[in-house]
This record gives C-alpha cells, structure tokens and sequence, in this order.
C-alpha cells in the first residue's frame, strides 16, 4: 500500500514544479554566442584560396568560380590592363556538414562565417545543398 501513497506524493511535487521542457515551437530557443550553426558565405571576399575546401573533414564545400564575373575596369592610358577581381561562389552541402567551424577558422579572409540558424530539417535532400552567389 506503500506504492499508490508514493506516486500520489510525486505527482503531487511535480504538479507544482516548473517544467523541465520548453515550448520550442512556439518561443525561439536561447543559443550560446559561440553557438556553430548553418555557415553562410560573403562573395566578394572570397579570394579562391580552396584553403576551406581542403581542411573541411566531412568535403561539404565547393568553391567553383563564379558564372557572373565582373568585367574588367578600362586601364589608364599608357598603363598595362588590370585584371578583374575574380568572383567565386559557394556550394555548401549541409547534409554532409558536421558544423566543426574548420572553415571558418582557416579562410584567411573571412569569407566564411557562421549563423545562429540551426533549422535545418528537411525532408528533401535537394534543400540541403546551398548554392551562395
């Protein structure tokens, strides 16, 4: 008889307590400062260096060069024609992604950045795969 006295005393302590889960659809989870999320790419800094896509341990970047390259500024008379800045885009594969931030770490320039966004679910795997421009 000792067993329903006890249950009824924890259902009791539990009544009263906060919950121990949160309402997570309905109100954004708090994320740490240093939280590593999806990574984003800023094309004109990149420089092609491909330094991200040899250290990434899980090969889920790709940095081909860009379709759309700026056109090459007039050179000033008497003065050898400059080449353009070359553009370069960025695939990323979040599926393959272990958000290690490696990348990020390594790009010299800091073309590679990481978010606060970790909703990243989908059914499709065709979502996961991000093409930055």
């Amino acid at each position: 008889m000792k067993i329903p006295a006890k249950v009824f005393s924890e259902v009791i302590t539990h009544l009263f307590k906060k919950p121990a889960t949160t309402a997570y659809p309905f109100e954004k989870a708090k994320l740490f400062p240093n939280y590593r999320g999806r990574i984003d790419f800023d094309s004109p800094k990149c420089i092609g260096c491909q330094i991200c896509v040899r250290v990434c341990p899980a090969k889920a970047i790709e940095i081909p060069l860009s379709a759309h390259q700026p056109p090459a500024a007039a050179p000033a008379e008497g003065q050898p024609a400059a080449a353009a800045k070359k553009k370069f885009d960025c695939i990323m594969k979040l599926d393959h992604c272990v958000f290690c931030a490696q990348c990020v770490e390594s790009c010299p320039k800091k073309a590679l950045l990481m978010t606060q966004d970790f909703e990243l679910a989908s059914v499709n795997r065709k979502e996961l795969r991000r093409h930055y421009k």
